[in-house]
């Protein structure tokens, strides 16, 4: 018999009032989208409500949280791809988007793990000390990135369209393919005498 999982944490209730200010429940303080972004990319749930109407205004404060990263600079929406998206909007097909786009988000952070993992075994030999530790940084800072787009894409659901898929296979063994031929650069090059000082 198998230890019982644990328990899943009750999401966050966070108040959004009249001023703009959003008011964490749990910790009894008033946070900021950039606190909101944190509890996404730490995968810990909220819901945010209109302080007066008591509405779910969760999937609003999302997108702020989108166009506030997107502010800074750290842009991952194509303009092309937004252009896209709002011309979906009451199209007939509008109802199938949501759905293909958390499939195609989720598949992409799967692969995103996989690539980081068959990566780190593959280059550990061969990189300097230090380097694995800030790429390994560097993966996590783009996974959380994607996080974003699926903050709380639960396991079993569906996966991507097997186009997309075929995609980011073909891509994975493009990267194995560099990643080889950085790995025989690398021995060529300790294979190599060293000059005398």
């Amino acid at each position: 018999m198998g230890e019982p999982a644990a328990p899943t944490p009750q999401p966050v209730i966070v108040k959004k009032y009249a001023n703009r200010r959003l008011y964490d429940t749990e910790s009894s303080s008033y946070i900021t989208l950039d606190n909101l972004a944190e509890m996404v990319r730490k995968d810990r749930d909220f819901v945010v409500y209109d302080a007066k109407t008591g509405e779910d205004i969760t999937r609003s404060v999302l997108t702020q949280i989108i166009v506030e990263e997107e502010g800074k600079g750290n842009a991952l929406l194509p303009t092309n791809f937004l252009r896209q998206l709002i011309g979906f909007y009451g199209d007939n097909v509008q109802s199938a988007v949501p759905r293909y786009l958390e499939q195609a988000m989720s598949s992409f952070a799967r692969q995103q793990e996989s690539l980081r993992a068959t990566m780190q075994k593959t280059l550990s030999p061969f990189l300097p000390p230090g380097i694995e530790d800030m790429s390994r940084k560097n993966m996590e800072m783009m996974g959380r990135a994607m996080t974003l787009f699926t903050p709380f894409q639960h396991e079993g659901e569906a996966t991507s369209p097997p186009d997309a898929m075929q995609e980011y296979q073909e891509e994975i063994m493009n990267l194995r393919g560099e990643v080889e031929r950085l790995q025989q650069q690398l021995v060529q090059l300790r294979a190599k005498p060293k000059k005398a000082e």
